[in-house]
């Protein structure tokens, strides 16, 4: 990039750029911060530099209302800072213009529509006539989001007066009952927050599920007639907007102010009476996961009070203090804290969500990444390290550059120590005005980042960088992967820090050779073991592979990406063995993936029949590849027919309905789909899979695989898993499903890295 048109970061007081990420600059900063404080707020700086020195007196109360106190305060230095007070107020405003939306939703559509006007009633009530009288009311439509808000700012008008305006308020008494109790009402406002009531908890149905059938076996679909058309491989969900997100922290009721955020510290089991110790100090859910609340004991309540208060990005500080490396978890990574929240027969606050969007909030603004980056060096709320250490001289290998790798290489960082991180695949050089290190290793000057989103990349063209392991090549698009390099700019822009990838630990370099080269410390960071190859007849036959092994060759060769050469055959149907993540995640890829396949097939075979005749391109092709080539084109030919009848009229290509029709992709898995770890420790990823068309049975074991004449996968032999009347599984009759692509996903072995 021409120095010229580098982004040019002009701070107050005298600082530069580099001291953004410097100890001294750090320093610097953090006097600034006191200073401001105690010009604001003399007593509230004294609490802070007393919470400092010995921050073991504070209680876990205490030490809330004092960061909140402190984080608006933080917010406006930080505004100061990089000169962008005026977006600030902007975000913060629409904080406070969305705020009737949260209260009329509780106290006057939950607490008095829901209640004055049950469902049954609600059920006799005229929606369509209704909304046309309200709408003349308020003056415009009430179904959409400034609809809704609309409907909110009159509810609050009215009861300002409430005996002049007693009419209007039954009739939105009438239409609020209506619309958050019929399913008529929750459809009309199916994109909106207002009427959206918490639904209580049926752990045995926290998935809306159809029984339909697949190749003669009972399977399971979602109910409805609801699909998410998926096409290839861009991002899949891109979360909740601000006023969702908002909902979310509105729906908290802040409860580290009575001490019981289970969300973050877990949901503990009642004290026995006779005083006895526990062997868990948490409960559990009803499908024996422990409620441990989050790994990290992250803030939550705190930053949803903020949140809700118009303090997005003292809010995102409050986080930052536990999890610094908050872009590589929230939305579709981890969801432990959802699950020990408070609400456990009511839908949970969804956490990760809010979460992500906080930092989505933060990175939109001018200088976003510069701000979230400072916030993980330096953050005065974090009482115990508000700045980074000065250098110790002692240096850290890391091996592995996955999420425990590039999370703990942080901490070193923070601590003062040298780090050194080793990844064995490519990684993939950054722009050094971007990351600060050229090709050849050695540090440069680089360029601050005043928009986030030039970072940003279509995932579906998106070239695989290789840091970030399993969060890389192990996480489909559901995952937004962009956040990798956020946090590989945290790392690699550090000057006690070098990244080398292809260096396999063990191989190119092992532990003799580590301490040899002047490390103080080795860290095994080398992530997930082998997976679990299940012993078969024709276990190994042709079609036949691990889950793990098709997700990384889908991603990291670039098979996924219609423009890539890399061809990965995958024929239909597909089946999927066994119920974790991985097993939906395989599912829905391989899905997502046939489409892009055959139609890459068709439009190469057209080109170079073209130029040199269809004869003579399948001149050399076997009876296999000829029958095969034929599939493909065919069921590349009918849609390229649906997609142009789809456009002629005016709707969204039914792909989910053809790929089922050629067989599709079922998930089998051993014992009922309650039981399987995705769905007791992440339903939503279930729901998500089988809104893209996935079918999942249960209670099947795999007995064997059957083969083609040509040594290929056929079909696989299950037996049916029959539960006795003391629990106990047994195996019953077989059934012989069709298979051109078997997945395992069979769990994994330890590592053998370690070993």
């Amino acid at each position: 990039m021409p120095t010229a048109s580098l982004p040019r970061l002009d701070l107050p007081h005298g600082l530069a750029f580099a001291d953004l990420y410097s100890v001294d600059g750090a320093e610097r900063i953090d006097a600034l911060f006191v200073d401001h404080l105690r010009h604001a707020d003399a007593e509230l700086a004294t609490r802070l530099d007393t919470a400092r020195r010995d921050s073991a007196q504070l209680t876990g109360k205490d030490e809330s209302a004092l960061l909140i106190a402190v984080a608006p305060h933080l917010e406006d230095f930080l505004a100061e800072l990089f000169g962008i007070a005026a977006e600030m107020r902007a975000l913060a405003a629409r904080h406070h213009e969305l705020a009737p939306l949260y209260a009329v939703k509780r106290l006057f559509v939950q607490r008095k529509a829901m209640n004055a006007h049950k469902a049954e009633v609600a059920a006799g009530f005229d929606g369509a006539a209704l909304r046309r009288e309200l709408e003349q009311a308020i003056g415009g439509p009430v179904t959409d989001t400034d609809g809704e808000l609309a409907f909110a700012q009159a509810v609050t008008r009215w009861q300002q007066d409430e005996t002049a305006h007693a009419a209007a308020l039954d009739l939105a008494l009438r239409y609020a009952a209506w619309a958050a109790h019929t399913p008529a009402g929750r459809a009309a406002h199916r994109a909106g927050v207002l009427f959206r009531a918490p639904r209580k908890l049926d752990y045995m149905q926290l998935v809306p599920l159809e029984q339909t059938t697949v190749h003669g076996v009972p399977a399971w679909k979602l109910a409805g007639d609801h699909v998410r058309r998926r096409e290839g491989f861009a991002l899949t969900d891109a979360g909740m907007d601000l006023t969702a997100a908002l909902d979310q922290s509105h729906y908290c009721i802040w409860c580290h102010e009575q001490g019981k955020d289970s969300c973050s510290h877990g949901l503990p089991e009642k004290k026995p009476a006779d005083g006895a110790v526990f062997e868990n100090p948490f409960k559990k859910s009803p499908f024996g996961v422990t409620l441990a609340g989050c790994p990290l004991e992250e803030k939550i309540s705190e930053f949803h009070k903020l949140r809700a208060e118009g303090v997005p990005l003292g809010a995102l500080a409050v986080i930052c203090v536990d999890n610094p490396l908050v872009a590589a978890t929230g939305h579709r990574i981890c969801n432990d804290c959802m699950k020990s929240c408070i609400y456990q027969k009511t839908d949970p606050v969804d956490i990760p969500q809010a979460e992500t969007r906080i930092l989505k909030d933060v990175l939109a603004l001018p200088w976003g990444f510069e701000i979230y980056s400072l916030l993980t060096r330096w953050n005065p709320l974090n009482l115990r390290r508000p700045r980074p250490a000065a250098a110790t001289g002692r240096r850290a290998l890391v091996v592995g550059m996955g999420p425990a790798g590039f999370t703990l290489a942080h901490f070193l960082l923070n601590d003062g120590h040298t780090v050194v991180g080793i990844d064995g695949l490519k990684i993939e050089p950054l722009d050094e005005t971007l990351a600060g290190v050229a090709v050849d290793g050695r540090r440069v000057p680089f360029a601050p980042v005043r928009d986030a989103a030039s970072l940003v990349e279509p995932l579906d063209e998106r070239v695989m960088a290789g840091f970030g392991g399993v969060a890389e090549y192990g996480i489909t698009v559901r995952w937004d992967k962009n956040f990798l390099k956020l946090v590989r700019l945290l790392l690699q822009r550090r000057d006690r820090f070098a990244l080398y990838g292809g260096t396999r630990f063990g191989g190119t370099l092992d532990v003799e050779g580590a301490f040899a080269l002047g490390f103080d410390h080795v860290a095994l960071a080398a992530g997930a073991g082998r997976p679990t190859v299940l012993d078969l007849p024709n276990g190994l036959a042709r079609g036949v592979r691990t889950a793990s092994d098709f997700l990384m060759a889908l991603q990291l060769t670039g098979a996924a990406r219609r423009d890539s050469i890399t061809n990965m055959q995958v024929r239909l149907p597909v089946v999927v063995i066994g119920g974790g993540l991985t097993a939906i995640d395989t599912a829905t890829e391989s899905l997502a993936y046939y489409p892009v396949q055959v139609e890459k097939f068709l439009s190469r075979y057209e080109v170079l029949a073209a130029s040199r005749g269809a004869a003579a391109v399948e001149a050399a092709w076997t009876e296999e590849e000829r029958s095969i080539g034929a599939e493909f084109i065919a069921h590349a030919q009918a849609l390229r027919r649906e997609r142009a009848a789809a456009q002629a009229e005016g709707r969204a290509p039914r792909i989910v309905e053809m790929l089922q029709q050629w067989g599709g992709a079922t998930i089998a898995y051993r014992k009922r789909l309650v039981d399987s770890p995705s769905y007791t420790l992440n339903h939503e990823e279930v729901e998500k899979a089988l809104e893209e068309g996935v079918r999942f049975a249960e209670c099947l074991s795999p007995t064997r695989i059957d083969v083609d004449a040509q040594g290929a996968v056929e079909s696989i032999s299950f037996a049916r898993q029959l539960r006795d009347a003391d629990g106990k599984w047994r195996d019953g009759d077989i059934w012989q499903a069709p298979a051109r692509a078997v997945f395992i996903a069979a769990g994994t072995q330890p590592n053998t890295v370690l070993a």
